[in-house]
C-alpha cells in the first residue's frame, strides 16, 4: 500500500521552470540550443508544461524575449505545453501581451500558457527602459483585467481588439510570491503559481487564503494551485549538493548587485559566503530537494503530501547540460515510481 505521501506525489502532474541559463564560457545561442534539448527531453519525460521566465538586463537569463522563445520551444516539441512563467505584465501593454499569445495560441493549438506577474523583473532603470511610463506595479490588476477582455469573444462594435486573440483558449495563470497574487487569482477564478523557489516565506499563507477565497469564473470552476520546488538530483547526495552550489553562487551575488553568467560548481561553497549571507539564501531556497534518486523521491514526495498543491513546477539552475538534463530525469522518474506503486 502507498503511503500518504506516494499516493500524494503519483496524482500531482510535474512540470519545468527553465531560465535559459546563459554559463561562464558559453553564449546565449549556446543557451538557446540547450533550451530546445531540454524542453524536447522534458517531454520525452512526461513533464506537462515547460515555462520560461522573463527577465531583463540578466547576462546569464536568455529569456528577455519570452513569447519569442516560447514560440521556438513549442515549434521544436510536439506534445508538451509551452509557457511564460511567467510575463512581467508592468512592462508591456496587456493588448501586445494578448496579440503575442493570440498568435502562439493560433499556432500551437491547446499547448500555449500565459503567467502574469506584477514585478518588472529587473531594476528600476530596466523598466523605465523598457515600458519608459513605468511608475509602479499598482495598475497590475487593471491590466490582467483588460488582457482577459481580449481573449473574450468580439463583441459587435468593438473598438479595438487583439487580432489575432479575440475568442481564443489562451490559459491564464496569476504568479506571486506574497498574499496580493493569491487575493487577486482568488478573486478572479483564475489558476495561482506561487514563486516557491526562491520566495517561500509566504507559501502556506497565500495557498490558504487563494482556496479559502476562491470565486469561480468561466475559466476555472475550482481552485488549482502550482508550487515551484528546486530539485537538483545527482547518482549520489555529494555531488548534487555541488550541483546546487551554483544556485546557491548565482543567489548571491544577485543580492551583492554582481549579476553575471551562471557560474561552475565549487567543492567548498563555504569559502564563497558569508555567514550572513548564506542565512539569507537557505531562507530564500528553503523549498529544495537535493540528493540522489532515493533522496529526490522521499523529498518531493514529502513536499507534496506536506502542502498538496495540485501541480509542481520544478526547476534547477545546474551549470553542466548535461547533469542538468540528469538531473530532470531523475526527477520524472521519482513520480513515475510513485504512479507505479
Amino acid at each position: 500500500m502507498n503511503s500518504p505521501s506516494e499516493s500524494a506525489l503519483c496524482r500531482i502532474p510535474y512540470s519545468l521552470l527553465d531560465l535559459a541559463p546563459v554559463c561562464e564560457g558559453s553564449t546565449p545561442a549556446q543557451a538557446f540550443v540547450n533550451t530546445l534539448d531540454l524542453a524536447r527531453h522534458a517531454e520525452m519525460l512526461g513533464y506537462t508544461r515547460y515555462w520560461l521566465a522573463e527577465h531583463h538586463n540578466m547576462p546569464g537569463i536568455a529569456s528577455a524575449a519570452t513569447a519569442v522563445l516560447i514560440g521556438h520551444i513549442a515549434g521544436g516539441t510536439s506534445r508538451i505545453r509551452v509557457g511564460a512563467g511567467g510575463i512581467m505584465l508592468p512592462n508591456h501593454a496587456p493588448l501586445q501581451v494578448a496579440e503575442q499569445f493570440g498568435t502562439l495560441a493560433s499556432l500551437y493549438p491547446g499547448r500555449i500558457d500565459l503567467g502574469l506577474g506584477r514585478a518588472p523583473g529587473t531594476d528600476q532603470p530596466t523598466a523605465r527602459a523598457l515600458r519608459r511610463y513605468y511608475a509602479s506595479a499598482d495598475a497590475f490588476p487593471a491590466d490582467v483585467t483588460e488582457l482577459l477582455r481580449y481573449f473574450e469573444p468580439v463583441r459587435p462594435g468593438q473598438a479595438v481588439q487583439a487580432v489575432p486573440g479575440g475568442g481564443i483558449e489562451v490559459p491564464v495563470w496569476i504568479l506571486g510570491s506574497s498574499l496580493f497574487g493569491a487575493q487577486l487569482a482568488a478573486a478572479l477564478g483564475l489558476p495561482y503559481a506561487f514563486a516557491s523557489h526562491f520566495a517561500p516565506a509566504a507559501m502556506e499563507e497565500a495557498l490558504a487564503l487563494y482556496r479559502r477565497d476562491f470565486r469561480p469564473s468561466a475559466r476555472l470552476q475550482q481552485p488549482y494551485a502550482m508550487l515551484a520546488l528546486n530539485v537538483v538530483a545527482a547518482d549520489t547526495g555529494a555531488e548534487a549538493r555541488r550541483l546546487f552550489t551554483t544556485q546557491q553562487q548565482s543567489f548571491v551575488r544577485l543580492r551583492r548587485g554582481q549579476p553575471g553568467l551562471i557560474p561552475p560548481p565549487l567543492d567548498d561553497i563555504e569559502t564563497f559566503w558569508t555567514p550572513q549571507e548564506k542565512a539569507m539564501v537557505e531562507q530564500a531556497l528553503a523549498c529544495a530537494v537535493i540528493g540522489d534518486a532515493a533522496d529526490v523521491a522521499e523529498g518531493i514526495a514529502a513536499f507534496a503530501a506536506r502542502h498538496r498543491p495540485d501541480e509542481l513546477m520544478l526547476t534547477a539552475n545546474i551549470f553542466d547540460h548535461a547533469a542538468r538534463r540528469h538531473s530532470f530525469a531523475l526527477a520524472a522518474r521519482a513520480f513515475a515510481a510513485r504512479g507505479t506503486q
